[in-house]
């Protein structure tokens, strides 16, 4: 087993990034840092909310203020978040056969959460697809639902789910070379489908005029790709921390849970955007 020094450094050679201390602290041993994340994630919809209503608050300021803020203080919670749960004694800590189960159960249970949270929002969907006078706006851009932009944007989304797996397998062999080229390479592109997917927002708004006050499936495409994005978004964070951290030497075949955990969550956002393209590009282009 290593240990810390106070320089940060530890007798394998490993140091870690800089960070404030723990604070603020909670009761006892626990953080307030997944609080303050929640609270930066819940002012982020209140902020899409009060730009939506921005006639009745009348500004769009106060809306884009108030989650610019929010997106801050989430990012925030975040890095303390990670930081002091896996990062700090990170090769002094015991490895215990209870730990990396509780957190993918943790894991588990959280993408519950966001299953409801999407499936919720397809069924509202749903339900008025399903009516006798649905009908598509006339700004909706059919032809471009299904066109190159679409489809090479969901190519590079898939793609990233075989080059974090790459990863994720070369690590569990203590491949590191490969390991840190698969995880860059998958930070990478979703970084790039995060751009495609501004660009096809830039194309439908300002080209078509399709927004989403443009009916039931006006409110449902911007919804859902908006939630996936900002998830993508996320996730691109959290696979950036492991990235970083792989350059400064963490992980090996025996310590790589929070590798195995940003995996589950990144599979599960690929797996939606799938099911989002068939059901809201492909079924509306139908």
């Amino acid at each position: 087993m290593s240990t810390q020094t106070e320089d940060g450094h530890d007798d394998h050679g490993h140091h870690h990034l800089p960070a404030v201390e723990d604070w603020p602290r909670g009761f006892g041993e626990a953080s307030w840092w997944p609080f303050v994340t929640a609270i930066g994630g819940a002012g982020i919809y209140i902020g899409m909310a009060l730009w939506i209503l921005q006639d009745v608050v009348g500004t769009p300021l106060i809306g884009i203020g108030v989650a610019v803020g929010a997106i801050g203080l989430f990012l925030v919670g975040i890095y303390g978040w990670l930081y002091h749960a896996f990062i700090a004694k990170f090769w002094s800590r015991e490895i215990t056969s209870a730990g990396p189960v509780s957190l993918r159960w943790g894991m588990i249970a959280f993408l519950g959460s966001e299953l409801a949270t999407f499936g919720a929002i397809f069924t509202y969907y749903f339900y008025y697809r399903a009516g006798t006078e649905w009908a598509l706006p006339d700004a909706v851009p059919i032809e471009s639902l299904t066109g190159s932009l679409i489809i090479v944007n969901t190519l590079i989304l898939i793609a990233s789910s075989f080059t974090l797996h790459w990863a994720h397998h070369a690590i569990r062999h203590n491949d590191r070379k490969s390991f840190v080229r698969g995880m860059g390479l998958t930070v990478l592109l979703g970084i790039v489908f995060l751009g495609g997917q501004a660009l096809e927002y830039y194309e439908f708004i300002g080209h078509y005029g399709f927004t989403y006050a443009e009916g039931v499936y006006g409110s449902a495409f911007f919804g859902l790709t908006g939630l996936h994005g900002l998830h993508v978004a996320m996730g691109v964070v959290i696979l950036s921390i492991v990235f970083v951290r792989s350059l400064y030497g963490q992980y090996s075949a025996e310590r790589h849970l929070s590798v195995s955990t940003a995996s589950m969550y990144w599979h599960f956002v690929d797996l939606v955007w799938v099911f989002l393209v068939a059901v809201l590009y492909v079924g509306a282009a139908l």
